[in-house]
C-alpha cells in the first residue's frame, strides 16, 4: 500500500490491530492519526463496537471514531488456514496490538515469542484489564469494573448523596489507549536504537491508577512521617448556576481568586480570612460556595463569562453536548471536523489533537466495513486469486 501521509511521525509503520470495542481500537486509530499504516482484524461477527450507539448498518458511531483510517479483514481465528494468514501479516507488522484475554493469543500460537521468531523486530503491544496475572485476570473487564477498583469512581462521589459514581464515559479505556499509544511511539524508538522488537504489556487498571495518582490519590503519596491530609483534591468542584446555564470556575492562584472576587463586585471577600489562602479556601468551601451560588446565580451566562475572562478569572461556560460543536474555540481549532463517509453521508468526528508543525496534516479517513480490504490485503501477501477465494469465499 502506498504511503497515504509521506510527511507524518510514523509513516511506514504498519500496525496489526487484533484488538476490539476501544482500548485498543482508539489507541491504533491515533497511530493511524499519525500515519500509521493500520490492519484491522475482526472475527466473522465484527468487533463488537459496531453495535454500540447509533448506527447505519454495521458502522456505529464509535466504530467510525476508534477505527478511523484503518483496513479491515475478517479472520477466523479458530480456522488454521486464517491463522496462518494472520501470522504472515505478522511477519510484514512493525506493531501488533491485541487486547485479548490473558493466555488467549498463546493458545492461539500468536504469543510474543512465538511471533518473535518469526519477525525480531515486531513491537508487541498487549492490554489487558487487570494484568497478565493475578487474583482478577481472569475476569471478564469494562470500564466501568476499573472505575470501580481503582478508585475512580470514590473520587468522582455525587454531590447531593456523596455516594461514589460512575462516570458517563469510557474514561478508563480511553487513558488506556492514550498511555498505550504512547509506549508504543516509545518502544517503536527504542527498536531503532537497539534493532529489535519487544513485548509491552499494559493493564487498564495499572493505566487508571497512574492517571488518578498526582490528584485524586495525593493524601495516599507520603509514607513515611505523612503531613495531615488535605481535602480531597476537587471533591467540592462543581458548576455554578447562572440565570440561563452553567459556568466552571477554577481559582488556585490568589490572583485568579481576587479577579473572581472583583469581576463578582465583592472585592473584599480577597482578603476576607476565611478565603485569602487555598488552604483557608479548602477549609471554608461549603461556606465559599454558599457565597459565590449567590452571586453567580442571576447573571447572564456568555456576559459573566466575558466579565469573568477580562478580569483574568479562569473561567469556562458549560456546554452542552450539542453547543460544543458551536463553541468559538473548538470552531477556531477546527477540532471537529467533517467526513464525506460514502454510503454513510457526511459524519463528524473530532481531529486528532496533536498538530506536527511542518508536516501536513493528515486528512480524515473513513473506518472501514466488515472485511472491506480483505482481498486486497491477501493480495497484497501474494496469495493467488483461487487461493484468496478459498479463504474469504464469495464476494
Amino acid at each position: 500500500m502506498n504511503d497515504p501521509h509521506p510527511s507524518q511521525p510514523l509513516r511506514g509503520i504498519r500496525v496489526l490491530d487484533l484488538s476490539a470495542v476501544l482500548s485498543g481500537p482508539m489507541c491504533t486509530a491515533l497511530l493511524a492519526d499519525q500515519g500509521a499504516e493500520v490492519l484491522k482484524v475482526e472475527p466473522p461477527g465484527g468487533d463488537l463496537s459496531r453495535r454500540i450507539g447509533p448506527a447505519k448498518g454495521d458502522m456505529s458511531a464509535m466504530f467510525i471514531a476508534a477505527n478511523r483510517g484503518k483496513r479491515s479483514i475478517v479472520l477466523d481465528l479458530k480456522r488454521a488456514d486464517h491463522l496462518q494468514v494472520l501470522r504472515d501479516l505478522a511477519r510484514r507488522a512493525d506493531v501488533l496490538v491485541e487486547n485479548f484475554r490473558p493466555g488467549a493469543m498463546a493458545r492461539l500460537g500468536l504469543d510474543h515469542g512465538t511471533l518473535s521468531d518469526c519477525n525480531p523486530r515486531l513491537v508487541y503491544a498487549s492490554i489487558t484489564g487487570f494484568g497478565q496475572s493475578g487474583p482478577y485476570a481472569d475476569g471478564r473487564v469494562y470500564d466501568a469494573v476499573i472505575q470501580a477498583v481503582s478508585g475512580f469512581s470514590a473520587s468522582h462521589p455525587s454531590q447531593v448523596s456523596g455516594e461514589p459514581m460512575l462516570l458517563a464515559t469510557t474514561v478508563c479505556d480511553k487513558l488506556t489507549a492514550l498511555t498505550a499509544a504512547q509506549a508504543i511511539c516509545a518502544a517503536l524508538l527504542a527498536r531503532e536504537r537497539s534493532g529489535r522488537g519487544g513485548k509491552l504489556e499494559l493493564a487498564m487498571l495499572d493505566a487508571a491508577l497512574a492517571f488518578q495518582w498526582p490528584d485524586a490519590m495525593y493524601n495516599h503519596v507520603f509514607v513515611s512521617d505523612p503531613p495531615p491530609a488535605s481535602p480531597e483534591f476537587g471533591v467540592q468542584q462543581r458548576p455554578y448556576r447562572t440565570r440561563n446555564g452553567h459556568v466552571a470556575v477554577m481559582t488556585p492562584q490568589p490572583d485568579e481568586f481576587a479577579a473572581l472576587c472583583r469581576g463578582l463586585g465583592r472585592p473584599d471577600l480577597a482578603s476576607d480570612a476565611r478565603f485569602a489562602q487555598i488552604d483557608a479556601r479548602r477549609r471554608n468551601m461549603a461556606e465559599l460556595l454558599t457565597l459565590l451560588d449567590g452571586l453567580i446565580a442571576d447573571q447572564d451566562t456568555d456576559a459573566l463569562v466575558a466579565r469573568l475572562r477580562a478580569e483574568g478569572v479562569p473561567i469556562g461556560r458549560v456546554n452542552g453536548r450539542a453547543e460544543v460543536l458551536d463553541d468559538a474555540q473548538v470552531r477556531h481549532n477546527q477540532a471537529v471536523q467533517q467526513l464525506e463517509h460514502g454510503a454513510l453521508g457526511t459524519v463528524r468526528l473530532a481531529r486528532a489533537a496533536a498538530r506536527f508543525i511542518g508536516a501536513e496534516a493528515p486528512p480524515l479517513r473513513p473506518a472501514p466495513q466488515l472485511g472491506e480490504h480483505g482481498r486486497e490485503i491477501l493480495a497484497e501477501l501474494g496469495l493467488a486469486p483461487a487461493r484468496i477465494e478459498a479463504l474469504l469465499g464469495p464476494a
